[in-house]
């Protein structure tokens, strides 16, 4: 028995942090999926992120006694996924991570059943949040967003879209109705009370 991975990835500013937040509230009754949680060497108040801060020697001892089942390095940071999600798949249980564009490959070869799932958002709304955000400039923002629609035409097929333009609320929907889409017959995640 094998769980499948969900593998979200989406450009920066796409709003994956939050709709993993939306779904990790209204899955935390049900055994059939977690959203594993990523472990970064970035600082526990920098980005809007849930995860667990590590500093970078705690980091390289864990990944050392093979404590990640997915390790990359980015803009500056160590992001590791736990060794934990291999134990949830095994029992069956569906995972959804937030993954890296740049690692998907990888991931997809040590993980047959992954399925990578696109947050997406159109440009002109994406500039807009990364300008809001105000973490860089105008030229890195057009280079970024290059970089991005690049990744985007090199995708797989199998590739799952959920659409984060909007409302948020819509978006979380979305993810719920993949995963439920994946589960067990008796699946039902809790409805919204918004």
């Amino acid at each position: 028995m094998s769980g499948k991975l969900l593998y979200l990835i989406g450009a920066s500013g796409s709003g994956k942090d939050s709709l993993l937040e939306g779904c990790r509230q209204r899955l935390q009754t049900h055994h059939c999926c977690f959203v594993a949680h990523r472990y970064i060497t970035r600082a526990p108040n920098v980005g809007g992120e849930n995860h667990i801060h590590l500093s970078p020697e705690e980091f390289d001892m864990r990944a050392g006694m093979g404590m990640f089942a997915m390790q990359w390095y980015s803009h500056d940071y160590s992001y590791g996924i736990g060794s934990e999600i291999d134990n949830w798949l095994s029992k069956g249980i569906n995972v959804v991570i937030n993954g890296s564009r740049e690692y998907l490959q990888i991931a997809m070869h040590a993980y047959p059943n992954l399925i990578p799932v696109l947050v997406e958002v159109d440009e002109t709304i994406l500039h807009q949040r990364l300008m809001k955000r105000g973490r860089e400039s105008e030229a890195e923002i057009v280079k970024r967003l290059t970089r991005h629609r690049q990744f985007v035409d090199s995708l797989p097929d199998n590739i799952q879209l959920i659409d984060n333009n909007l409302n948020l609320q819509d978006g979380i929907e979305s993810l719920l109705k993949l995963i439920e889409s994946l589960a067990p017959d008796s699946f039902q995640p809790a409805r919204s009370t918004h």
